[in-house]
């Protein structure tokens, strides 16, 4: 005889069938809703940033460093200042220098003033001495002597006047000695370039850098941007410049405006954070979603790089961005 379930188990297969299709509704339901419109694109990715070294020009030994791990920094904001003790001591001789020279200059300018004088008054005893005898009171011998006395001060000016020409090239030569030791002691004052976060810090007081030697990176938060990867069949529809959309995991409820800043121009196996094998066996295209800049700017105390998330990119301008996607992040918000 057919076994038949009693009362309480028909009521246990039905609500066992009743969550069955439940569940089935729910996942119908919840794929339908993340399901994007026609005309747009989506891809996994993170949250990055580029890097920037902060880094010695030449071999000097760090004195200080001003910022730890972590900070946020300003651009020129002093972040570490290396040892000047030699430069300086290099500035004061070429300083001496120059003001040696600029004093060689003025004995020159003033050794020109005064063989001019003389040249004037060579010039009126010679003229005096032709006159005496034409008119018969004077000697030729006399004439002879005055002239070359003329001559011989002509020759000491254009002497001098090399000499201020040298002395002149010397001071030009010492100044920009000066200069350029100068600046090196400028340079050894390390301040950031970006607005950014340190990310490292790769030195401690007393250590020598060597030319070019990083002392810190950092993280740049104004140059944040998403990288994601799509098929050839959606990679070829994007252009550069086209709207995009960036969504973190721990908030997806908030959406991030971008823009498609590259498009790579080779095809590449898709990177290790996939997790699919049949997704890793694909050749897709990498893209760049730019945050603009402005609101970057706003959030610099909330980025944190590294951050998984999904961007969306915009394949055909008229296509309208889903509900979710909405509720957007701008310039003006304020931080949560």
């Amino acid at each position: 005889m057919p076994w038949k379930p009693k009362g309480k188990s028909k009521w246990i297969i039905g609500l066992v069938a009743l969550a069955i299709l439940a569940f089935i509704g729910f996942k119908y339901w919840k794929g339908k809703k993340s399901a994007l419109p026609e005309g747009i694109v989506s891809g996994n990715g993170r949250i990055e940033s580029k890097l920037a070294d902060v880094s010695a020009k030449e071999p000097l030994r760090v004195r200080e460093v001003l910022v730890n791990e972590g900070d946020l920094v300003k651009p020129g904001q002093v972040l570490v200042r290396l040892d000047t003790t030699t430069l300086e001591a290099s500035l004061a001789e070429a300083n001496a220098n120059l003001a040696a020279t600029q004093e060689k200059l003025a004995v020159a300018e003033a050794g020109i003033v005064k063989q001019k004088s003389e040249i004037e008054l060579a010039t009126i005893e010679a003229e005096r001495a032709r006159r005496l005898v034409a008119q018969g009171a004077g000697s030729q011998r006399d004439v002879d002597v005055r002239t070359s006395q003329l001559e011989t001060t002509r020759a000491s000016l254009a002497e001098a006047e090399a000499t201020l020409k040298t002395s002149r090239e010397e001071i030009e030569v010492a100044r920009a000695n000066a200069a350029t030791i100068q600046t090196r002691i400028a340079d050894a004052t390390l301040k950031s370039p970006v607005t950014g976060r340190v990310l490292y810090r790769l030195a401690e007081p007393g250590e020598v850098l060597s030319p070019g030697g990083p002392a810190l990176t950092l993280v740049n938060l104004e140059d944040v941007f998403m990288e994601i990867f799509l098929p050839a069949s959606e990679a070829a529809r994007v252009k550069i410049g086209s709207e995009a959309r960036l969504t973190v995991d721990f908030e997806p409820d908030r959406s991030i405006p971008g823009y498609v800043s590259f498009v790579s121009p080779e095809a590449q196996f898709t990177p290790k954070q996939v997790e699919t094998k049949s997704e890793r066996e694909k050749l897709v295209f990498r893209l760049k979603l730019q945050v603009p800049r402005e609101l970057a700017s706003r959030y610099v105390e909330r980025i944190k790089t590294g951050i998984r998330g999904v961007g969306y990119v915009k394949v055909d301008p008229d296509a309208a961005w889903p509900s979710r996607l909405q509720n957007v992040v701008t310039a003006e918000s304020e931080p949560h």
